[in-house]
């Protein structure tokens, strides 16, 4: 081998080395699940009064909320190593799978909760604390909950829902007199969402949760017509809370009627899953979840009421 084919294989060695430990940062902050985390984040700040799109803003806080619920997800994978290791879904993650330590996981966490704290704070003092507190609620009291009691999923919806919050007070610092109003009507939406949306995923992955010890259904017997009525209940109460942000001037009737037909739909799915109580029907259900938040959260941007 002449030295140009040696330098090229070094170089194609680091690159692949680069690459591996990149796709491992990437699982390791679950960056899906924190895209649309942080897409709820900054549709709240849009949808927030005075406030316009600026990219250069947008773009600040997409990095400060990816930062955060980033280290808030390393936490989770690290504090469940062990317990990942054992399901097949997650067995090669990161930390669990060995090709990266508890100390750089550590490290990382360190350092992107202060650097998006701290990125959340030029936009409002609010959004930096809310921020903070939302992560150490999914770190450390939601994440050892799991294991425990179903109460769990009650716990984690509170910081699945505060970047709904945090979105709307990062525009604190922009609006003089601002309301905290609009942020917790936000709030509610992705806090109701998350009950028959969080079902679904631990309907479908039932028998990998119960085998790594998890409580997340509303029954200790597993799938059963408990958790169906209680998704359908969930499902339900979404739709009044879904028509607030148009009596309380947030957008305008079309977003209205959207998400009514979003809240109706919902409720239509979560039906079948009682009638059927199958798999087929929670991957309905958490499908259409997915694309009820997507849907609902940019009719309302789109349907803005300026004021």
């Amino acid at each position: 081998m002449n030295q140009q084919q040696e330098n090229k294989t070094i170089n194609d060695s680091i690159s692949f080395r680069l690459a591996s430990k990149a796709k491992d940062y990437f699982t390791l902050i679950k960056f899906t699940l924190s895209f649309m985390v942080v897409f709820s984040t900054v549709i709240s700040y849009l949808l927030a009064p005075n406030i316009s799109f600026d990219l250069l803003k947008v773009l600040l806080l997409f990095v400060g909320g990816m930062l955060v619920t980033g280290s808030a997800n390393a936490i989770n994978q690290i504090l469940e190593k062990d317990t990942d290791a054992m399901m097949k879904r997650t067995s090669t993650r990161p930390i669990a799978d060995g090709r990266m330590s508890v100390k750089e996981g550590w490290v990382f966490v360190i350092i992107s909760a202060i650097l998006g704290c701290y990125i959340m704070y030029t936009f409002s003092v609010e959004a930096a604390l809310i921020s903070l507190f939302s992560l150490i609620l999914y770190g450390f009291i939601y994440t050892p909950l799991k294991k425990v009691n179903s109460i769990a999923v009650l716990m984690g919806a509170i910081p699945g829902a505060l970047p709904c919050l945090i979105g709307w007070v990062a525009s604190f610092g922009e609006n003089q007199q601002h309301s905290w109003a609009g942020g917790w009507i936000l709030f509610a939406i992705q806090f109701l969402w998350q009950f028959p949306h969080f079902w679904a995923i631990a309907w479908v992955a039932h028998k990998d949760y119960t085998a790594a010890g998890f409580k997340l259904l509303p029954s200790d017997k597993g799938p059963t017509k408990f958790t169906a009525i209680q998704t359908i209940m969930y499902s339900t109460m979404m739709i009044p809370v879904g028509v607030l942000p148009y009596f309380y001037k947030m957008s305008g009737e079309t977003s209205m009627w959207i998400c009514l037909g979003c809240n109706l739909f919902m409720v239509f799915v979560s039906v079948q899953l009682f009638r059927k109580m199958d798999v087929a029907a929670a991957r309905k259900v958490m499908f259409s979840s997915y694309f009820y938040l997507m849907i609902v959260l940019l009719s309302l941007y789109a349907d803005k009421i300026n004021v």
